[in-house]
């Protein structure tokens, strides 16, 4: 009987070497050019307080009632997998008093991790998943909001996407969404039988996510819908203005679209989506990221009344799309130097040599199975090895070794002594740690 080979459980991914480098390289370029925005990065617990969650997104959002890992531990208390940012974040925000006036407003902070969601697995969708997010608090300028989609779309082109489109829409604060609340009740009421469940259920609670549906039947329905830029109060309007003239100042293309409300229900004023078209993502135009301004979170979880705005990035889908777009991506690192040993008394001195080639900055790695020199050889090539130094008997008695670039195929003899304290001035090469991305 065979032995039982265990599988990742379904909806996640194993991230092997020569994917992670690629991850890598996206992670280190949000946190560059994020911090270039003075945007520092948090870290926050995979898992919470279930309330954090279910008093953020709200009752009727998907991820509350269908999606959250929740479960109770040993000390009988309520948990739940982080399915989003952005709660966290705020919670962290609130019990480390960062509300302060000791600390700079805008508070802006960024951070990069798994989510969890239980939810049908398909491409680029994952029950374990990782996001990009970012969170500014502390203020309600219009032009923060245009800064917040700008470095979004900043992100993007330094990746080397260039199919952009920024879709915008405004909830406006409070009495444009009572008095629009009320408009869309009153369209969707002789409606409501032909709702998917859903979307009935949504009706009652919070109707403005009956926008947000994805079933064609309430997609058709809504198309008719009112729209909430005919229901915005005057200081609404004035800002949903200052917010394009914002936009249009840093360049930025958009498109309006008054039926963009977002999943969560935290959100008012500035919503917004950055979309693209990849046939790795499905047919038309796909959201890459999605983001918006909320005023009451902060609040909601104990902390004084304080606007906020963010964005979240889905890295999967991320980098399925620079994938099929062939964007420049890292491989993983070439090896710089391969040591090759072979007699009584080489293999501790190969170990010292390779530890001397490391100390350099250098990458290196030697053979630990005791195979022949060919092996060795073979192993150097099969690795993209750019050196070898080849330490043998005759070599250890003349305290030498032999030098050898394998793209020119040049060798020298150099002393140990040489090689340990001089090694940079014979390669060369910078350490392929330092090297950027592979074009190829």
């Amino acid at each position: 009987m065979g032995k039982n080979i265990y599988q990742k459980p379904k909806g996640t991914a194993d991230l092997m070497p020569e994917n992670s480098a690629q991850w890598h390289y996206v992670e280190e370029t949000a946190r560059l050019l994020f911090s270039d925005y003075q945007y520092h990065e948090i870290r926050t617990p995979i898992f919470e307080s279930f309330e954090v969650f279910s008093r953020t997104s709200g009752d009727t959002s998907d991820v509350v009632t269908k999606e959250m890992y929740d479960f109770k531990d040993k000390g009988d208390r309520h948990l739940a997998l982080r399915p989003e940012g952005t709660a966290g974040v705020v919670r962290a925000f609130v019990e480390n008093k960062r509300f302060g006036p000791e600390f700079a407003k805008p508070y802006k902070a960024f951070y990069i991790g798994p989510m969890f969601r239980y939810e049908r697995p398909q491409a680029g969708r994952m029950r374990q998943f990782h996001q990009i997010g970012v969170e500014a608090f502390g203020s309600t300028a219009p032009t923060l909001d245009a800064e917040v989609i700008a470095m979004a779309v900043d992100f993007f082109q330094t990746l080397g996407l260039t199919n952009l489109k920024v879709v915008v829409n405004t909830l406006g604060d409070q009495a444009s969404r009572d008095a629009y609340r009320t408009a869309l009740i009153a369209y969707l009421k002789p409606h409501f039988d032909d709702l998917s469940a859903d979307s009935q259920v949504r009706f009652e609670k919070n109707p403005l996510r009956v926008l947000d549906s994805k079933d064609s039947a309430d997609q058709a329905i809504v198309d008719g819908a009112p729209s909430i830029l005919d229901y915005l109060s005057e200081d609404a309007q004035a800002r949903w203005g200052a917010l394009q003239a914002a936009l249009e100042a840093l360049g930025i293309n958009y498109e309006v679209d008054a039926n963009v409300v977002r999943g969560l229900d935290y959100y008012n004023h500035t919503i917004f989506e950055i979309m693209t078209q990849s046939p790795a993502l499905g047919h038309g135009w796909t959201t890459i990221a999605g983001g918006g301004r909320y005023n009451g979170l902060v609040e909601e979880l104990g902390g004084p009344e304080m606007p906020g705005i963010g964005f979240g990035i889905g890295l999967e889908r991320l980098m399925l799309l620079l994938e099929a777009e062939h964007a420049a991506l890292p491989s993983t690192p070439p090896l710089d130097v391969y040591v090759i040993s072979q007699g009584a008394g080489t293999d501790l001195a190969a170990l010292q040599m390779v530890q001397a080639v490391r100390s350099f900055g250098y990458s290196a790695d030697r053979d630990y199975l005791d195979r022949k020199l060919k092996a060795q050889f073979k192993t150097a090539d099969r690795q993209n090895a750019r050196y070898t130094i080849v330490i043998g008997e005759r070599e250890l008695a003349e305290q030498s070794a032999n030098l050898k670039n394998l793209a020119t195929h040049e060798e020298i003899t150099v002393k140990l002594a040489e090689l340990y304290t001089n090694l940079p001035a014979y390669l060369e090469t910078e350490p392929s740690q330092e090297e950027g991305v592979d074009e190829a």
